[in-house]
């Protein structure tokens, strides 16, 4: 029985402190920083947007005040079947000549109408981006910089949850969001970033792949088929966007259900993920999937520790109650205080695995993840 405490227990702390460690003596051991330089290559800003009229106008006037060469840069927006006033508003820049317009009726997804996008799209670099986040003004400059080194085919900029003029947020996703994104800058100091920040990510337009209908994590799809081809996918932790950091418990749930969903989707796509193929295999399953076994793990040594005599496990038994029963005190009772900064990591840990498990069991019975607004 005791293989079934320290087993899982390994995995748990393999997937949320071993990896990182390990990351951090490779950045150091064996660096492989990128050659960045003045590059202003020509580039489609590509946004694929359904019903988002409520922030349309004010992320097209974020892209239209970008601080780059109006000459080089084109802005290509694709409507997939939107029933509010977003294709009004699209209508209102028809004779800009800046801006690249794509109408359609039907709603078919966002992979296949990001393969519209690009189809049009006349840059030599894509950069990607969502209809609700905003870009700071140097921040494409910023990520043009890293196309100056030849190796690299892919460019992550950094998500900020919170306010530009209060700073990121450290409570609930906030603080998730900071631990995953200095495990994006270790992976890209000495090699290449488990996938992009779908908000705002830049690769180069030979290197983009057809993306198969349906697909929910093209910002991971995209970066593996870029690594495959043999270039490098980075992070670059000075081209930043905003977003805000907490967009309620329900939709946040609903989010990482589909995220984390959309991992087992990548396996029945790009099986060659878990092949030799590969050459960040190790990298991809250390990050992307033993998460998706934590929740499993967690079941497990919470189980054996009922069972297991001695203090090293009625201690272990002890802190699991009391570390869940922190998370549900913040789902019943949210606010702020001394508590509530104790329950918050509890419970956003909590959140994910339980998104996690959910997201395993969508994937069982069949159930398919939906891109909408």
């Amino acid at each position: 029985m005791r293989w079934a405490f320290w087993g899982p227990v390994a995995v748990i702390l393999y997937t949320y402190f071993g990896y990182p460690l390990w990351l951090w003596v490779r950045s150091r051991w064996r660096p492989r920083p990128v050659q960045t330089g003045a590059c202003t290559p020509a580039i489609s800003i590509v946004m694929v947007v359904r019903n988002e009229a409520a922030v349309l106008r004010r992320k097209l006037s974020n892209l239209r005040q970008l601080n780059y060469p109006r000459q080089l840069m084109e802005i290509v927006a694709v409507s997939d079947g939107s029933s509010d006033d977003t294709n009004k508003i699209f209508s209102e820049l028809a004779d800009d000549p800046q801006v690249r317009i794509v109408l359609n009726p039907e709603a078919r997804g966002k992979a296949v109408r990001l393969n519209d996008a690009i189809a049009v799209a006349r840059g030599e670099v894509i950069v990607f981006t969502d209809a609700r986040q905003q870009i700071e003004a140097e921040a494409i400059l910023r990520l043009m910089e890293k196309f100056a080194d030849p190796a690299v085919g892919c460019a992550s900029g950094e998500l900020m949850l919170g306010d530009p003029q209060a700073g990121e947020s450290a409570q609930g996703m906030g603080l998730y969001w900071q631990v995953e994104k200095k495990i994006r800058e270790l992976e890209s100091a000495s090699g290449s970033v488990i996938g992009a920040t779908g908000a705002f990510y830049a690769v180069r337009r030979h290197l983009v792949p057809p993306l198969p209908p349906g697909t929910v994590l093209d910002d991971v799809y995209i970066p593996m088929q870029v690594v495959r081809q043999g270039a490098r996918v980075v992070f670059d932790p000075c081209a930043r966007a905003w977003d805000l950091p907490d967009q309620g418990t329900k939709r946040e749930f609903a989010r990482k259900v589909r995220t984390l969903g959309g991992n087992y989707q990548l396996l029945q796509l790009a099986p060659w993920l878990l092949r030799r193929e590969n050459p960040v295999r190790f990298e991809f399953v250390s990050h992307k999937l033993l998460r998706l076994v934590v929740p499993v793990a967690l079941a497990v040594v919470l189980f054996s520790s009922f069972f297991l005599p001695g203090l090293v496990y009625r201690a272990a038994l002890g802190f699991q109650l009391v570390f869940y029963a922190l998370g549900l005190l913040a789902l019943v009772q949210p606010g702020k205080g001394p508590l509530a900064r104790i329950c918050d990591p509890a419970f956003t840990f909590v959140l994910l695995n339980t998104a996690a498990a959910v997201a395993f069991t969508n994937f069982v019975i069949g159930r398919k993840a939906l891109w909408g607004r």
